[in-house]
């Protein structure tokens, strides 16, 4: 399962124009919202929605209540945007460059993506970069986060996915307002990520579906093997564009390392996967730098995550406690600080 983008598109951005689509589509769902209560209570309510709603309700809950997240109104209205996708988020990397473009807003800090409550907005701005011979990415983003600024709302954009998907996308919405780092998206999005992943298990494990936590296990791992084959082709790009070739050898030289990526993935998906075709779409759509940057974002230093979590004794107050002494480290120095933790840590004991 792809891990969910935490997401607001900046409410303070410099640009007028932007600052004001922003605002106006937050408040347009927002002011769209209804309780979940009532939507349950209500006769009229879609009986297929309200089974939805409920186990949101448990969710949301079992969030607060077993992985000590904030107990707020956050996901506990409901909102039908009529779209498969709430937002879209625009990267970009230069076209001999691994590394993601950044743009800086008040409160959010700076981040590797431009998002957008509107499509044709987001496509739009990436035209212009593209003309600026970039390399762009743009993903639907079902879920977004406002750091707890807002109470933010429950979405068919979530609930669509199934309820593992929902569990998990809301435990990493909610862990964004428990810990954020300006200007280390990383770090944010892998701890994120964790909350999310062993959140799910412990949920799933909880209610006693084994048979489902054992397919989202799997999923785990094929994601994991999925992120390898990812951070070796970026290693193989940057080894390339650090080299002193021509333009046109290296472009030609990456072009063949990413249809290496392709060969690779359809070796393990008829091997080790055994025919499981669920990255097929992504691998069949164009590949590029921002593309492939976009999967370590949100999965470089989970392993590290991880590993402080069992080194808290799973005790969800402790981990956090580490995770916010690691926020207060420097930047240059948090990531080995994270790496090389023999112990819960100072803040987490």
């Amino acid at each position: 399962m792809l891990a969910v983008i935490a997401m607001l598109p900046a409410l303070q951005a410099c640009n007028p124009a932007y600052y004001a689509s922003s605002v106006g589509g937050h408040i347009k769902i927002v002011s769209s919202s209804q309780p979940v209560d009532r939507l349950l209570e209500r006769r009229d309510t879609n009986p297929d929605l309200k089974e939805r709603l409920a186990i949101s309700r448990e969710i949301r809950n079992y969030a607060s209540e077993q992985l000590a997240l904030p107990d707020n109104n956050s996901y506990r209205r409901y909102v039908d945007t009529g779209r498969d996708y709430v937002s879209w988020a625009v990267y970009s990397s230069p076209e001999f460059s691994v590394g993601l473009n950044t743009w800086c807003f008040p409160i959010y800090g700076c981040v590797p993506y431009r998002g957008y409550f509107s499509e044709q907005a987001a496509e739009k701005f990436a035209e212009t970069l593209r003309k600026q011979d970039m390399d762009v990415y743009v993903g639907g983003v079902p879920a977004y986060s406002s750091l707890g600024w807002f109470d933010d709302p429950l979405m068919n954009t979530m609930v669509i996915r199934g309820d593992v998907y929902l569990a998990g996308v809301v435990f990493h919405e909610l862990a964004h307002q428990r810990v954020y780092v300006q200007n280390d998206s990383n770090f944010n999005e892998a701890f994120a990520v964790t909350v999310e992943e062993n959140g799910v298990e412990k949920w799933l494990r909880e209610r006693g579906e084994d048979a489902v936590l054992k397919d989202y296990e799997a999923g785990l791992r094929r994601y994991k093997d999925f992120q390898i084959l990812v951070a070796e082709t970026r290693q193989e790009l940057a080894s390339i564009y650090a080299s002193d070739i021509s333009v046109e050898e290296m472009r030609t030289a990456k072009a063949r390392e990413i249809e290496r990526l392709r060969a690779r993935y359809h070796q393990l998906r008829n091997g080790k996967w055994k025919g499981y075709r669920g990255f097929d779409r992504w691998f069949d759509e164009p590949i590029n730098n921002a593309k492939l940057a976009t999967i370590s974002v949100y999965g470089d230093l989970v392993s590290d995550f991880k590993r402080l979590f069992d080194l808290c004794g799973g005790n969800y107050e402790r981990f956090y406690g580490a995770v916010e002494y690691l926020a207060q480290v420097e930047k240059s120095e948090r990531e080995e600080a994270l790496q090389t933790a023999s112990s819960c840590m100072a803040g987490g004991s």
